[in-house]
C-alpha cells in the first residue's frame, strides 16, 4: 500500500505545534519554533526512527483520531507531513505535530518514509 503525502504541511499544523509546545516551553518560544518550522526545508525519515528517536508508546487503532488516518490511507487521502523538534537539552525528539499520523503509517508500515520539516 502507498501512502499518500500532501507536498507541504498544512498551515493549521503549524499553529498546533505552537499549541503543543507551548505546554513545556513559553509561548513566545513556541512561536519561534513554528516560525523555523514554517521556513524549515521538506525531508524525509522513517517511520520506526521517528518513534524511536521520541521514545513515545505507539497509540492503538482503537484511538479515533489514529483510526481516522488509518481510513484516510487505506481510502486513498493524503496525510499532512510531520513537524518535528530536536530538544537537544533532553537528547530526544518532539513531534510538534503528527503524532496520530505517525502512529496511523507505523501500524501499515514501520519502514514507510515519511515526510516532515525539523528544526
Amino acid at each position: 500500500m502507498k501512502i499518500k503525502w500532501l507536498d507541504k504541511p498544512q498551515k493549521h499544523d503549524y499553529r498546533a505545534a505552537a499549541r503543543y509546545l507551548s505546554l513545556t516551553m513559553s509561548q513566545r518560544k513556541a512561536d519561534a519554533i513554528a516560525s523555523k518550522l514554517k521556513r524549515a526545508d521538506m525531508t524525509e525519515f522513517a517511520a520506526k526512527d521517528i518513534f524511536r528517536s521520541s521514545e513515545l508508546s505507539l497509540l492503538g487503532v482503537s484511538n479515533s483520531h489514529v483510526e481516522k488516518d488509518v481510513d484516510a490511507i487505506t481510502g486513498g487521502g493524503k496525510l499532512s507531513p510531520l513537524l518535528l523538534c530536536r530538544d537537544q537539552a533532553n537528547g530526544k525528539l518532539i513531534i510538534a505535530d503528527g503524532y496520530h499520523r505517525l502512529c496511523a503509517v507505523y501500524k501499515l508500515d514501520e519502514d514507510a518514509m515519511i515526510p516532515c520539516k525539523i528544526v
